[in-house]
């Protein structure tokens, strides 16, 4: 009799150790979620906070520009509500339209000799450069969690837990329709 007791609290305890194991996983998968995520409206800030010095650098060279100037403020300011929003399709669709508003003003630069030699203009566009690369990581981390969770999410035992836990499959990052192309800039 003290035996089967025994035998039934060991069982019960390795339940509840099981259960444990598995709400804490899911719930630590996803938070490594939130976390890439953030990591990718940090790059998308950083870079929205790029564009008004290199926007305000071409502007003196590049007066008659306004049209270009004006779709790189639009595009930041869609980059910057999108960054405050939980969709990762609005992030993808804000960062594709400034990235083609981007690609316009440095083929505008390119027409300004004297731009592009500027010490200023060069230093924006190797931070501009170096936060690309930075925005590219934080994408491929992004994509990285959320595949680890949506394996964890479908596969056994740990599907089993993901409504006890509040968990769901989350959204890869994908670049927008068209965003495989370069832009095209017509003056």
């Amino acid at each position: 009799m003290i035996i089967g007791i025994i035998i039934a609290v060991v069982v019960v305890l390795a339940l509840l150790a099981f259960f444990v194991t598995g709400f804490n996983k899911l719930r630590s998968q996803n938070v490594s979620v939130d976390e890439a995520l953030g990591g990718i409206d940090v790059q998308l800030t950083r870079r929205a906070d790029l564009i008004p010095n290199l926007v305000n650098t071409v502007k003196g060279y590049a007066a008659h520009e306004a049209g270009v100037l004006e779709a790189v403020t639009a595009a930041r300011a869609g980059v910057q509500k999108a960054a405050q929003g939980s969709s990762v399709a609005d992030k993808a669709a804000a960062e594709g339209v400034l990235n083609q508003a981007l690609g316009r003003l440095i083929a505008v630069a390119e027409s300004y000799p004297d731009l592009k030699a500027s010490a200023n203009f060069q230093q924006l566009q190797a931070e501009l450069s170096d936060t690309e690369n930075k925005l590219s990581f934080a994408r491929q981390y992004y994509n990285d969690a959320a595949a680890s969770l949506n394996t964890s999410i479908a596969t056994l035992p740990w599907a089993f837990f993901a409504g006890v836990t509040g968990v769901s499959k989350r959204d890869f990052y994908q670049a927008p329709a068209g965003q495989d192309a370069p832009p095209t800039v017509q003056f």
